[in-house]
């Protein structure tokens, strides 16, 4: 998608859904496809083949113990938010191409994902000495959705990427993208403004 005159990549959120969400994403003309949960990623890789999908972005909380389950379907893992996670995709996924996003909890939320803005540098620095490239940060906006404090995450955020010379801002979803593009986001992740109400989870 496009926005003022910028691409604005455009993660179509995947979770819940069956595996057709993600061939509509693609004929949609969708950048990727976004996954919170290992089991789905797993069960919607084993239906789809690589060859028929978009590149799939891990956007959920990461567990460590995961991570080489899924190291040969995710191309960009985005919710890395801790060293030992660092650690492991550094262990397990030996593709060069991989994308790596550290999430950056921009709203000081203690329920949310993502390192506090004073722990990213020596994530930044980690990430590089075991020879992974990070690509760019993400963030999630405020619970509260508050305008304000919405506009002032995503302009954090972008402040941090700016201050360690990264390109891609992943911000902004269904409720708040008008202000995440506002504020410089080259990537945003919405689901059910695509396929509309998300079905439940199954446990």
């Amino acid at each position: 998608m496009s926005a003022g005159g910028n691409h604005v990549a455009l993660i179509a959120v995947t979770k819940t859904f069956g595996p057709d969400a993600w061939a509509m994403a693609q004929v949609a003309g969708c950048d990727g496809v976004g996954e919170n949960y290992a089991q789905e990623v797993l069960a919607k890789a084993g239906a789809v083949p690589r060859a028929n999908r978009l590149p799939v972005h891990f956007i959920g909380q990461l567990q460590t113990n995961k991570i080489k389950q899924l190291a040969d379907i995710v191309d960009v893992w985005q919710s890395v938010d801790r060293a030992s996670v660092i650690t492991e995709i550094a262990k397990r996924v030996g593709r060069p191409d991989v994308g790596l996003f550290i999430q950056v909890n921009t709203t000081d939320e203690d329920h949310k994902g993502g390192c506090s803005p004073a722990e990213l540098a020596q994530l930044v620095k980690q990430a590089t000495n075991v020879g992974l490239l990070v690509n760019g940060l993400m963030t999630v906006g405020p619970t509260d959705a508050d305008p304000q404090r919405t506009r002032s995450a995503f302009s954090l955020l972008r402040t941090l990427a700016d201050e360690h010379g990264l390109a891609h801002r992943s911000m902004g979803m269904t409720g708040d993208l008008e202000i995440a593009i506002e504020e410089g986001s080259t990537m945003v992740r919405v689901g059910s403004a695509l396929f509309g109400n998300r079905p439940s989870r199954q446990q």
